[in-house]
């Protein structure tokens, strides 16, 4: 985990490259304010907080009175770290896996329950990107456009697919790699590859027995429009700080620039979409080429400031305090009183 911590660092280079090229200086990204600053931590903690109490909505409707609600928000919050500091920005569902493994939950189950809460989430966020490509493609942004769908649409689809298929087919590792696999890590392999698929097949098994429930599908049209407000909030943080230096956007339409500034961050090319999310907002805003670092030049300065300012605290700042709920949280040891009483509804 610790490793982790030393890629932070490294986001940095995207910022310092930005504020050399277009010459900003500190005085600059300070001039925003602190009220507009706090004003966007808000809107991006309160983004975090919605995602939190979806997953404690998820869980306990699954898991009749298990933990409480505030520690099940903190323990979502806290795996978004993950997310922040890899490409794509995955990762977090791994640790909502594993806490309530560790409570005695059955893997198929904590499974289930994360992939609810993660298609939701792609299905929210996916379709708000995708607005904000054909938007893009109507004004005649073509370059923004075409990355913005391609990634949306791909990502969104993909995920789509998989959760219904899983309904009606069962998924187990394909023969090639399994095949592979066996013949280097022999028996141990072997092992591995048929817990993986008896997994694959338990999570199959409740996809069949809960998807088409109308218990389901009101978790899912539930937990769809938390997400919707979720994203939302993310996307007017832009419009709250970009008040400090002057910039005035209206609010769908810095949901919209934010949003395809998190589609094109989300391709695997940097940690946390360092770099590809602030050249995405001015790309999109501007109609410009996002992976071109002169093309920013004739933008306005003020631009520039918002988006460093942004940056800072709908990123760092948040990655601070979601590293200390992972920590405080979902890695934290529980004791085998804990996890007898929270394994009780953990059956299928």
């Amino acid at each position: 985990m610790n490793w982790r911590l030393a890629v932070v660092p490294v986001t940095l280079i995207p910022i310092v490259i930005i504020a050399v090229q277009f010459d900003i200086e500190l005085d600059d990204v300070l001039a925003i304010g602190i009220v507009p600053f706090v004003g966007a931590v808000g809107a991006m903690m309160a983004k975090l907080g919605l995602q939190g109490i979806k997953f404690a909505y998820i869980t306990r409707r699954y898991l009749a009175g298990f933990d409480s609600v505030l520690r099940l928000t903190g323990v979502r919050v806290g795996s978004e770290f993950i997310k922040f500091t890899t490409p794509m920005f995955v990762g977090a569902e791994f640790i909502v896996i594993y806490y309530l493994h560790k409570k005695g939950v059955k893997p198929s189950k904590s499974t289930w329950i994360a992939i609810m809460d993660i298609v939701t989430e792609v299905l929210a966020g996916g379709l708000l990107s995708i607005a904000a490509g054909i938007i893009a493609l109507a004004s005649g942004a073509y370059l923004v456009a075409a990355i913005v769908l391609g990634t949306s649409i791909f990502v969104t689809t993909l995920w789509m697919v998989l959760f219904l298929l899983s309904s009606k087919r069962t998924f187990q590792v394909p023969r090639v790699l399994a095949s592979l696999s066996v013949r280097l890590g022999k028996e141990k392999a072997a092992k591995y590859v048929k817990e993986t698929n008896t997994w694959m097949e338990e999570i199959c098994s409740m996809s069949r027995q809960h998807l088409r429930t109308p218990e389901a599908k009101k978790v899912f049209v539930v937990s769809f429009l938390i997400s919707l407000a979720s994203w939302s909030f993310y996307g007017i943080s832009f419009m709250i700080i970009s008040l400090g230096p002057g910039y005035v956007i209206g609010a769908f339409e810095s949901i919209m620039a934010v949003m395809a500034a998190n589609a094109i961050g989300n391709l695997p090319i940097t940690v946390g979409g360092s770099g590809l999310a602030e050249f995405g907002i001015v790309a999109y805003l501007y109609n410009l080429d996002p992976f071109n670092l002169q093309a920013g030049a004739g933008t306005d300065t003020l631009a520039w400031d918002a988006v460093i300012g942004w940056r800072i605290a709908t990123y760092y700042v948040p990655i601070v305090i979601t590293w200390l709920l992972l920590v405080k949280l979902a890695l934290s040891r529980v004791s085998r009183n804990q996890q007898a009483a929270a394994g009780g509804p953990g059956g299928d």
